[in-house]
């Protein structure tokens, strides 16, 4: 009878072989792991009822990714609440609107709350009236319900060194806010005039989410700021507590049973790309809009 044996190297090769195998599949499965991982990161586990906390953080200068995340949680039938956690001192009246109205459209599908953190004034407290309820710590700065639009005059500068500005332009107000000249009352009139329009948007948004009669906020829409104490007692907000408290609110609100799943959005990987992308974007937006006419809903 003849016996086939492998020869001693192959034999030696094959536990060698089978081990490198091994330790391929456990560094497979710990990469996939860590991916997994990466996209659960800052989310709990898919199943059950959850609460999302989205954080509206600084000048509110554009509105893109915060309506962006606000569609991806209206999709998600799972996101029970959503609540607003805004540390903010305002921003522009277009981005503040823009993401107002978008809270706006979800009510009647999502429990909205709105927490506010240290500062959630002007553009940060005019998102807020869009929730169904607004929490705030007793000493929240809020409030700051007006609108603020800013020159800097230059003429007598650029005189003293000799130089002098000069426009070609095709109206009358086509330059109005130049920082070369004094302005002129029929401009400032006209200017005062888009504040005020834009102060009744504000004040109208105010008196629409809070349910308040439009004449008690406009006595109080002067520009100054509240405690988040004050603010409750003028009827701004409606329960003084923290972020857990909003969490466990919005969760009640929303009838989802026992604590609720909280998530966050998703945090950006670190891009050099990206990085050089948001401070390019961010130049030329400073450069175009700088001498420019900027209207803001911003405390100051």
């Amino acid at each position: 009878m003849n016996i086939e044996t492998s020869p001693p190297a192959e034999r030696s090769r094959s536990p060698f072989l089978r081990g490198c195998a091994i330790i391929a599949m456990v560094f497979a499965a710990f990469f996939l792991l860590i991916g997994l991982l990466s996209r659960m990161d800052g989310m709990s586990l898919r199943s059950g009822d959850k609460v999302a906390v989205l954080p509206i953080t600084g000048i509110i200068a554009d509105s893109e990714g915060t309506i962006e995340q606000l569609k991806k949680y209206a999709k998600d039938d799972s996101v029970k609440a959503i609540v607003l956690r805004i540390n903010s001192p305002g921003g522009g009246v277009g981005p503040s609107q823009e993401i107002y109205s978008e809270v706006r459209k979800l009510q009647g599908k999502k429990t909205i709350v709105a927490s506010m953190g240290a500062l959630a004034a002007s553009g940060g407290y005019y998102i807020a009236c869009a929730a169904d309820k607004i929490f705030a710590n007793p000493g929240t700065i809020t409030g700051s319900i007006g609108v603020i639009m800013q020159f800097m005059s230059v003429k007598d500068l650029i005189e003293k060194i000799g130089l002098k500005g000069m426009v070609v332009k095709s109206g009358e107000f086509k330059d109005i806010g130049s920082p070369v000249r004094e302005m002129k009352p029929e401009e400032r009139k006209l200017l005062q005039e888009v504040v005020e329009n834009v102060h009744l948007q504000f004040v109208n948004a105010v008196a629409e989410g809070r349910k308040m009669d439009r004449g008690k906020v406009m006595k109080i829409a002067d520009g100054r700021i509240f405690s988040g104490e004050q603010a409750k007692e003028l009827g701004l907000v409606d329960v003084l507590g923290n972020l857990e408290d909003a969490v466990e609110e919005a969760g009640k609100m929303a009838k989802i049973e026992g604590e609720p799943r909280v998530v966050t959005p998703p945090k950006k990987k670190f891009s050099i790309m990206e990085l050089l992308k948001e401070e390019a974007k961010s130049i030329i937006g400073d450069r175009l809009t700088e001498s420019r006419i900027r209207i803001d809903y911003l405390a100051q």
